[in-house]
Parts: C-alpha cells; sequence; structure tokens
C-alpha cells in the first residue's frame, strides 16, 4: 500500500513538472503593438527592458544651517539635473518623502556605475558631501527613457 502511494505521488510530481516545462518552454506570443523603431530608439531588449544605473541620494554629513549656502548647493543640485536630463544621461530624479537618511533617487542611462558616478561628481550637493550617494545596476523598461519628454509637456514651471 505504501508503494502505491509513493508511486501515485512520484507521478504527480512528474505530471507538475512536465506542465511547468512545457509551459516554460513554449514560444513567446508575438506582441501586436511592437514598435521596431521605437524598442531600437529606446535602447529596448526583446522584452522591452535595459539595464540602467540607480543612484540613491542619502543625507550626507555636510550640514548646512545657513539658507544661502544650502540655496547655492540646490540650485547647482538642479542644474545638474537638469543638464543631465537633457543630454539624455538622467532618466529620473526626485525627492522621497519620508525617506529617513534616504533623500532622493537618480536613475542614470549609463553602461556602468563607474560612469554613473563620474556624473554625480558634477552635483555640488554631492561632491561637497551634503548628500552621499550608493548606486547600484538595475534592468527596468525602456520606455522610461520618454519620462523626460512627457514631463516636459507637464511641468508648468521649469526649476
Amino acid at each position: 500500500m505504501k508503494l502505491h502511494r509513493y508511486v501515485t505521488l512520484l507521478t504527480l510530481f512528474a505530471a507538475a513538472m512536465l506542465a511547468v516545462y512545457a509551459q516554460t518552454s513554449q514560444a513567446p506570443t508575438p506582441n501586436p503593438n511592437y514598435d521596431a523603431a521605437l524598442a531600437a530608439k529606446l535602447g529596448a531588449d526583446d522584452r522591452g527592458m535595459k539595464m540602467y544605473v540607480m543612484c540613491f541620494l542619502k543625507t550626507g554629513p555636510l550640514k548646512v544651517d545657513d539658507a544661502k549656502k544650502r540655496g547655492e548647493l540646490m540650485a547647482g543640485h538642479f542644474g545638474m539635473i537638469n543638464r543631465l536630463a537633457a543630454e539624455g544621461k538622467l532618466v529620473l530624479a526626485g525627492p522621497f518623502s519620508d525617506g529617513g537618511e534616504f533623500r532622493g533617487i537618480y536613475v542614470f542611462n549609463v553602461k556602468t556605475v563607474e560612469e554613473a558616478q563620474r556624473l554625480t561628481e558634477t552635483d555640488p550637493s554631492i561632491k561637497e558631501g551634503y548628500f552621499k550617494v550608493e548606486f547600484i545596476k538595475w534592468y527596468g523598461s525602456a520606455a522610461l527613457m520618454e519620462v523626460n519628454g512627457t514631463h516636459a509637456k507637464l511641468a508648468k514651471n521649469k526649476m
């Protein structure tokens, strides 16, 4: 009797594994909305994705009580954001609310962490230590490459 249960369980397991294999080995279903030219323009792979470098801005060691100095740092910070966005190097940027030591995020359209690090060195708020940064490679939708163009149509005032 025990052998019969064992064979039954083994058979059910094998059937389940075959069903999973059959589902994963099927050819992908073509997307009727696929736009090859747009995919190429945005650098998308077959999944519509691409690699980016994500950068987390955290509270740095520099404490700035002087409003004028803080304003200068933020002017340089926003200047760098706008410049890199215009160059197509910065896909996304923004602050966190209630993030504790995590202050904001950058998503760079670059191939390496080292290139993203070099770009952040042009941000005076990072260079002077008001923010410190952490980097990680991230695989996300290539559609993010369209965010800056869309945002330019939504922002009533420029930063």
